[in-house]
């Protein structure tokens, strides 16, 4: 689930929050790392029983409905039980691992907090998607899921109310909102008939070696953190250290880390990821001043012997 991106934007975020609180215990920052790794996970869980407690409303409001007296516009629709039909929703509402999983973990969020769960159902019931394939009495799976999968990337995802709610509640769910929202619909789009109910419950990490990665990055970068401030210095004798952005100096500290200290991860992939990362969470221009930073650091370590590249590598 987390690549190794991911996992560069985590170490980041930890670094960041320690200057920020001038904390020093690294042994506080690698628990904080491990905790907000995990947390992307609940994050995960908490958006996929979103759909389970869609479809327990949506049960709700047609059983309401074939109480009233009045007819209404939903009403004059083929197959009322349709959407609570939908066989992508259903295979995930009746998915017990995925039960099981949310109520070892205590996540009783939308329960005590229905009212999303109404927003988000009116908003549904409201769009022309919905529309469409409700004036339509049968569908096939595919079908199913092409709706599910366009109701989360144009309803659910973008939806300003669930954004200020995770917001509020963990500030790094902020950054690993958009990431979880693209690995739910990627996994939407990957489910069949015959998923197993493993299928939403994959791995955070793909495996040991992606945490120990984390950790050794978080740790070689802030334990030699003075070393790597006098690399920076060197190749920009022009700038003063307040003129470089926190993030900048976070972000090519990390880079000059992982060219020095992880042999099995090509320079390319190194520079590339980090001038990624630049362009997401720094200013317009910091890029190309890491880009510039980075590419003559690297020219240096490799004609003094000290960039030791081996293999394939990892991304």
């Amino acid at each position: 689930m987390l690549t190794r991106r991911h996992i560069r934007v985590k170490v980041m975020q930890c670094i960041y929050a320690l200057v920020q609180s001038k904390d020093d215990s690294l042994d506080k920052q690698v628990k904080f790392l491990k905790v907000s790794i995990d947390n992307m996970y609940v994050l995960y869980l908490l958006m996929l029983n979103l759909l389970v407690e869609l479809h327990k409303l949506a049960e709700k409001h047609v059983q309401h409905a074939s109480k009233k007296y009045l007819a209404s516009e939903e009403d004059q629709y083929p197959n009322l039980r349709k959407f609570v039909e939908n066989k992508v929703l259903t295979q995930i509402s009746k998915n017990t691992l995925l039960a099981d999983e949310i109520s070892k973990r205590k996540l009783n969020n939308w329960y005590l907090n229905e009212d999303y769960v109404k927003i988000l159902h009116k908003d549904i019931i409201k769009s022309d998607r919905y529309k469409t394939y409700m004036s339509q009495a049968d569908s096939s799976y595919e079908e199913d899921k092409e709706l599910i999968i366009q109701l989360y990337k144009e309803v659910i995802a973008p939806n300003d109310k669930i954004y200020e709610y995770f917001e509020d509640d963990k500030l790094t769910w902020v950054d690993d909102f958009p990431i979880v929202n693209t690995f739910i619909v990627k996994r939407l789009k990957k489910v069949n008939k015959t998923a197993g109910e493993r299928f939403f419950l994959p791995r955070l990490l793909k495996d040991e070696q992606d945490l120990q990665y984390a950790n050794q990055l978080l740790t070689k970068t802030l334990l030699n953190d003075a070393k790597w401030e006098k690399e920076i210095e060197a190749k920009t004798p022009n700038w003063d250290n307040d003129r470089i952005a926190e993030i900048d100096s976070i972000i090519l500290k990390m880079a000059i880390c992982e060219l020095l200290n992880f042999p099995s991860i090509p320079e390319k992939v190194t520079l590339n990821e980090y001038l990624e990362i630049a362009k997401e969470y720094s200013t317009p221009k910091s890029s190309i001043f890491i880009n510039g930073v980075l590419d003559k650091l690297a020219k240096e370590y490799k004609a003094s012997g000290q960039l030791q590249k081996m293999g394939r590598g990892l991304q």
